[in-house]
């Protein structure tokens, strides 16, 4: 237990910012905590802080060591609640980032059958347009969608979607149905800026089109919106148009074969012991990711066009 009362004061002092602090929530003396850092230290032969007389800081083997003492505290005290109640149930605060069109259009739903299945989860969630392929250390698990680039963070691969070009019914009747890609770069469309730039590059099958003509928002929803009205072609999620492609508010243009194969992975840093909340989410964000979308670029088109 002297392990564990050492990994609940080392948590302190990161959060706090003060040994000293941390030592006085734990009941003990200044020089008693002191001792007890220096004790760790000396079994890992590494510093985990950098220690003036103003400051508290940690080094970057303390923030690999304490990340792994918050999932161990935070694993002892689901097991003990979970012995208690006799149930295998999971709390804590579960972090998420999503991009905002996913997370209007399907985890909304998938985030709250998960909350009824396991009350005692706190969940913040964060939706944003401009979200980077970086995972920051205060998120859990971040979903994305699209291509990953190489990095050490661990990527779960949770389904397939597909980005497709779309247009309102009047938009269509003005303009024509654009019988190239080429045709695209200068008729009206509609495009996602985020805090990379204005994503006006467009890949239709194999070829890929800078669009033009445009009008920008950043904010996915806007652009359905506008499309809607007819303001322009969009090239958006087809989970994210759905919906108005069923209602006829929207038309698919050139589908599938304008399509754009577009992975959705959960990532997570690659800590060896992840918090049960963590695992069980990942897991339960596969099967009802497995579940709500379609398996090919075929059944897609299809589940779109079922009214």
């Amino acid at each position: 237990m002297n392990r564990f009362s050492d990994m609940h004061l080392l948590v302190d002092a990161a959060d706090l910012s003060s040994l000293s602090a941390a030592g006085r929530r734990a009941g003990l003396s200044p020089a008693a905590a002191s001792a007890c850092v220096q004790r760790v230290e000396a079994m890992l032969g590494a510093r985990l802080f950098e220690r003036t007389t103003r400051q508290l800081r940690l080094t970057d083997e303390g923030r690999i060591y304490i990340a792994s003492c918050r999932i161990a505290i935070e694993t002892m005290r689901e097991a003990e609640r979970a012995v208690r109640s006799g149930t295998d149930g999971v709390s804590g605060t579960l972090r998420v980032s999503a991009p905002s069109d996913l997370g209007r259009n399907l985890l909304v739903t998938i985030l709250d059958q998960f909350m009824v299945q396991h009350p005692d989860v706190r969940v913040v969630l964060t939706l944003s347009d401009s979200l980077s392929r970086f995972v920051p250390d205060d998120i859990d698990v971040a979903i994305r969608v699209g291509r990953l680039e190489d990095s050490e963070l661990v990527a779960r691969h949770l389904a397939d979607s597909w980005r497709v070009v779309c247009a309102s019914p009047t938009c269509i009747e003005a303009h024509g149905v654009p019988e190239h890609p080429e045709d695209l770069a200068e008729l009206p469309t509609l495009v996602l800026t985020t805090n990379a730039g204005p994503r006006h590059e467009w890949r239709l099958g194999d070829t890929v089109v800078r669009v033009r003509r445009y009008h920008e928002c950043t904010d996915s929803e806007v652009i359905r919106q506008w499309a809607v009205l007819g303001r322009g072609f969009a090239y958006r999620q087809l989970w994210a148009v759905a919906a108005d492609v069923r209602e006829g508010r929207l038309q698919l243009v050139n589908a599938p074969a304008w399509s754009a194969h577009a992975p959705i992975h959960a990532m997570y840093h690659p800590n060896v012991y992840q918090p049960p909340r963590v695992r069980r989410f990942v897991d339960f964000l596969h099967a009802e990711m497995q579940r709500r979308l379609p398996a090919s670029a075929d059944e897609a088109m299809a589940f779109a066009s079922k009214r």
